[in-house]
This record gives structure tokens, sequence and C-alpha cells, in this order.
């Protein structure tokens, strides 16, 4: 059962970010089978997707 006091030390254990901007928005692409067991097989694989992406868009920008 929750504590109806709440905790007041919630701040001290929410999540923290170092990132200029935090993660908060999600989006969905549909790929082959084969891109997504290559993607998987990358340690960190969300990271390099994101980096991936940043420097496509920058790209675009040019």
């Amino acid at each position: 059962m929750p504590n109806p006091e709440g905790n007041p030390d919630i701040k001290k254990y929410g999540f923290k970010t170092d990132r200029d901007e935090p993660l908060t928005e999600r989006i969905a692409i549909r790929v082959t089978k084969s891109m997504a067991e290559k993607i998987k097989a990358i340690d960190n694989y969300p990271e390099f997707c994101r980096q991936a992406l940043s420097e496509a868009l920058d790209k675009l920008d040019q």
C-alpha cells in the first residue's frame, strides 16, 4: 500500500541527465528484419541510432 504522505525527498531519486536536452520523445520506424538484427547487434544501439539521426539531420540543415 502506498504511503499516503508521499515521499518528501522524491526529487533526490528522480531521473537525471547530463544531456543538453532530455530524451523525452519517442519515434518508431519500420525496418527490414536484417536491418533490425544488425542494429541490435551494436553495443548501445539506441545511442548509435540517435547519433546517426543527428548527423543526417545536420547534413540536411547545410
